[in-house]
């Protein structure tokens, strides 16, 4: 019969178990001196190890070798393993949480143990025990007899009452680094003769977000499907682009203004299963999470990620200004709240898409930007021959005619560079790929150049600043375009709406999220 790999290649001994060091050494100094408590509190996110590490205990107190416990070799430990060792009892509390089924537990504690040293009782989920059965367990678990240990697991601590967690030693359970992730799965790989190539671990990892077990589920699915080799592709097939990087890869596809990729990253989410409202759930999550990475030093404490995705969410925070953080989540949330009513939620999905993504368009980041508009040749020659017109009209026209167009929309300089075109040219070179650059083409706009000099409209003090800061960067960048070292002139946009303080942004993320908001 087959075996699921998490099961299949379950730790047999504590060097086995992937991360976890803290609590390896803690419990393998404790079996070493006999120091053991009897009772000890599990904590952690699922998939990192908490049961495994329960059973590992339990083979270490019941262990027949006299070196390192355990051994994972002799007939105690492989009993343990098998779910055949009967002072080893296995408790499931979600279906087991009721006070009558702890009055058999502390019936069956008065009985010593039968082949080992001691009887230990694990006992997963606990936090879903009824407040009469914690109340039954509370004796019991403070004063057991000296051959009892309890070990609780549980993903949520703070659901146990106060006089439980009084009781036991509190282990914490971390998320697994993707990269031991990727180097156990790897060594599992090796063992079987699956050839699996890096990026594909890579991608398995980080969607396993710090669980070993979801990584290890991923990869049986991927190994099941394959014949005999995983790669990128077939591990994307199978995700369906789901997951935290689905939602990296969607928001910043909106805020670059990639509206119709955008719109192709929802299609390819949905046609891969996922609902519409549990999406825009999902994308408001992140947005979430975008915010407490933006104002919050350690966002570890309220972001419930690998460090890993804490990182890249982080990374496209920095990307983002807060208002276009809280316009996301106010957007989101306002579809999401239409989407309960509508029996089309895809369409207004989409249509929140491309709401947000035109955030990426100067037309609509900078709606009160003067917007220069060419004269046609017939316009300039009748400006040419009006009385307040200086000189002759035939050599007004001829120093102006470069700049006059007959039905192009977009102005133009001197030397008939269409301006909007270049200017969205220069920002799509690779040099021009950092944060604050896309903060520039987001809110400014070419307005005119000659031989020596172009100058840019921008919106607010704090894109001035932006663009003074990165002067030399975008004269680079101009020259590599036009074969001709131009000085840059910045001219302020009068028409343009007040801007927002960091400090008045920051107080409304604490109002709207209702936590108080760091500045870093």
């Amino acid at each position: 019969m087959y075996k699921a790999l998490y099961r299949a290649y379950r730790p047999e001994v504590f060097e086995q178990l992937l991360g976890q060091d803290h609590v390896k050494k803690i419990l393998k100094n404790q079996l070493k001196a006999d120091t053991i408590s009897h009772a000890y509190l599990f904590c952690g996110t699922r998939g990192t190890g908490k049961t495994t590490t329960a059973r590992l205990l339990a083979k270490g107190l019941n262990c027949l070798s006299e070196g390192d416990k355990p051994c994972g070799q002799c007939s105690n430990c492989q009993a343990i393993s098998n779910g055949t060792f009967i002072d080893v009892v296995e408790i499931d509390a979600a279906s087991n949480r009721g006070i009558d089924q702890v009055k058999e537990l502390r019936e069956s504690i008065n009985y010593p143990p039968f082949t080992g040293s001691k009887k230990v009782y694990i006992i997963d989920e606990v936090h879903m025990l009824t407040p009469e059965a914690f109340n039954a367990l509370l004796k019991t678990l403070e004063e057991p007899p000296h051959y009892v240990v309890f070990i609780l697991a549980t993903t949520e601590p703070q659901k146990l009452p106060a006089t439980i967690l009084s009781r036991c030693v509190h282990l914490d359970f971390r998320r697994v680094p993707e990269r031991i992730i990727a180097e156990g799965m790897k060594n599992i790989c090796g063992e079987l003769g699956i050839e699996v190539t890096e990026s594909a671990l890579r991608i398995i990892a980080a969607n396993a977000d710090g669980s070993v077990r979801d990584g290890l589920s991923i990869l049986d699915q991927c190994v099941t499907g394959s014949r005999g080799k995983v790669d990128t592709a077939e591990v994307l097939e199978y995700l369906g682009a789901s997951g935290e990087e689905a939602m990296l890869e969607l928001t910043d596809m909106v805020i670059r203004g990639r509206t119709a990729d955008a719109i192709g990253c929802i299609s390819n989410l949905l046609e891969s299963g996922r609902e519409a409202k549990q999406l825009m759930n999902d994308w408001i999550q992140h947005y979430r999470n975008l915010l407490m990475a933006r104002f919050i030093r350690d966002p570890q404490e309220v972001i419930n990620l690998s460090v890993e995705n804490i990182d890249r969410i982080r990374e496209q925070a920095q990307m983002m200004e807060p208002e276009e953080i809280s316009r996301g989540i106010m957007e989101l949330s306002k579809t999401l709240n239409e989407a309960k009513w509508s029996p089309k939620p895809r369409i207004l999905l989409e249509l929140c898409v491309v709401n947000l993504s035109n955030r990426g368009d100067l037309t609509k980041a900078m709606p009160a930007m003067k917007k220069i508009e060419p004269k046609t040749k017939a316009e300039v020659k009748k400006e040419a021959e009006s009385p307040a017109a200086e000189g002759p009209a035939e050599d007004v026209f001829t120093e102006t005619e470069a700049g006059a167009v007959e039905d192009e929309p977009a102005p133009k300089g001197e030397e008939g560079h269409d301006l909007l075109t270049l200017w969205d040219q220069v920002f799509n070179d690779g040099s021009a790929s950092k944060g604050s650059m896309y903060l520039i083409r987001s809110n400014s706009m070419l307005s005119s150049m000659d031989e020596s000099s172009f100058t840019v409209t921008v919106s607010g003090d704090m894109n001035r600043r932006h663009l003074e800061n990165n002067r030399k960067l975008i004269e680079d960048l101009m020259e590599g375009r036009t074969g001709s070292r131009r000085h840059m002139k910045i001219e302020m946009n009068e028409g343009a709406p007040e801007e927002v303080s960091v400090e008045e942004a920051a107080a409304q993320a604490a109002s709207l999220i209702g936590i108080p908001v760091d500045i870093e």
